[in-house]
């Protein structure tokens, strides 16, 4: 039997003890460290252990397959739970009007997935009567952080367990643990790496890509979609039209926000677009790098963008831009839940009620270039034509500057004097 890391010790309240664990609700996606830990579970705390994997609109994984791996390797029961209506709706739309990213275009695909998984955790162990909930984080990342943190908002009284925390095992050591108690899993000594994947984004770390003094062999794992080097050499046109600051159709055709999403993945992955390399920082303090492959979510952030920057005035697009970094930092940092999400996700509802029209999109060689916009919300325009239909006045022009730049021109004389 495998021990458990002794170096670790239990000091937070709402973490399960051995002996006192009877029944867990394992958040099972069927990749390297979920595989493992269902049966370490059942080894080191005897205990009953049922399943959860949730349909975030994944565009890589079988989960039926992942069902069944979960009856076959001691799940008293595994459940599979559609919420990909749920994720677009309630969670990726306030993304889209803030314009989500961190740190550069990483459009925090994870983090929001985990915020709507929280949620479904606490209500699946509710209705199994199950008081544990585990989960495959490990103790150097972020979603530790907010798994455990959003779980205990809506659920104070849960006690939570991290087996990846516990053990002493390395990538290369569960591996091996996983071939010796015939666990099928994704990963091998020759393919180290880990993904992360939902409908917004697929985010992979391991082997090389964690190192960044190494070049990520992209052709190894980013197999999904069609690499930029590999792309047409055609480019492609596409149009999304926006009500409210959110895409509702795709080439004039009407979609729900989760089918636009997934139907643009394919769409924009064929071109090689959305393949982001980040060096970002980590709560805890550490740096990593991922290699993040997000075709839907580049384009429609980029989208967004640029058609809400055009039926909003300077200064509101200036707070805007403000808000957006900070609502991207807070959605990272694990705070989701707290008050002042909601009050930037309230301003962002109010600014997205002009957010309407059309965005004309170029997709080429792993590029995706906004080339026309329409709204009419738009606001007036410079033209180098005088028929435009706007009458600017070109002779209020040299008041204008000379008003404007009066404290600037004032402090630089006192200098000279």
């Amino acid at each position: 039997m495998l021990k458990n890391n002794h170096l670790y010790k239990k000091v937070s309240s709402y973490e399960g003890n051995y002996g006192e664990v009877k029944k867990v609700l394992l958040l099972y996606s069927g990749g390297l460290d979920t595989s493992v830990m269902l049966k370490w579970i059942q080894d080191q705390y005897k205990a009953e252990v049922y399943t959860l994997t949730l349909d975030l609109g994944q565009q890589h994984d079988n989960l039926e397959a992942i069902r069944q791996k979960a009856v076959r390797f001691g799940a008293k029961k595994a459940l599979v739970w559609n919420v990909k209506d749920e994720f677009a709706e309630s969670y990726l739309s306030l993304a889209i009007k803030a314009n989500a990213s961190y740190q550069g275009n990483y459009h925090l695909s994870t983090p929001i997935g985990r915020a709507l998984m929280a949620v479904k955790t606490v209500e699946a162990a509710k209705k199994l009567e199950v008081e544990t909930i585990a989960h495959g984080c490990t103790g150097k990342g972020n979603d530790q952080v907010r798994l455990e943190g959003y779980i205990l908002t809506h659920d104070p009284k849960i006690k939570i367990i991290a087996p990846v925390r516990e053990w002493s095992m390395d990538r290369s050591e569960e591996i091996k643990y996983a071939q010796k108690n015939k666990i099928p899993i994704p990963s091998s000594i020759d393919f180290p790496y880990s993904v992360d994947d939902n409908m917004w984004g697929m985010t992979w770390e391991g082997g090389e890509v964690e190192i960044p003094s190494e070049i990520p062999q992209l052709e190894k794992f980013l197999t999904t979609y069609t690499l930029a080097s590999k792309a047409p050499d055609k480019e492609e046109v596409i149009v999304l039209e926006f009500e409210n600051g959110l895409p509702v159709s795709l080439n004039g055709k009407k979609y729900k926000l989760a089918d636009l999403v997934q139907k643009l993945n394919v769409i924009v992955g064929k071109h090689g677009v959305g393949v982001v390399h980040l060096l970002e920082d980590r709560l805890v303090g550490l740096k990593t790098r991922g290699v993040y492959e997000m075709p839907a979510a580049a384009v429609i952030i980029a989208a967004h963008k640029d058609l809400e920057k055009y039926v909003s005035t300077r200064k509101l697009n200036q707070l805007k831009s403000e808000l957006d970094i900070k609502w991207g930092y807070l959605c990272y940092g694990a705070l989701w839940f707290d008050p002042v999400m909601k009050a930037i996700n309230c301003f962002n509802e109010e600014v997205n009620k002009k957010v309407i029209g059309k965005v004309t999109v170029r997709l080429y060689k792993g590029q995706a270039t906004i080339v026309a916009l329409e709204s009419p919300y738009a606001l007036d325009y410079a033209s180098f034509s005088n028929s435009d239909g706007f009458a600017f006045n070109t002779n209020c022009s040299a008041g204008f500057i000379e008003i404007y730049s009066l404290q600037m021109r004032l402090s630089n004389q006192k200098q000279i004097k």
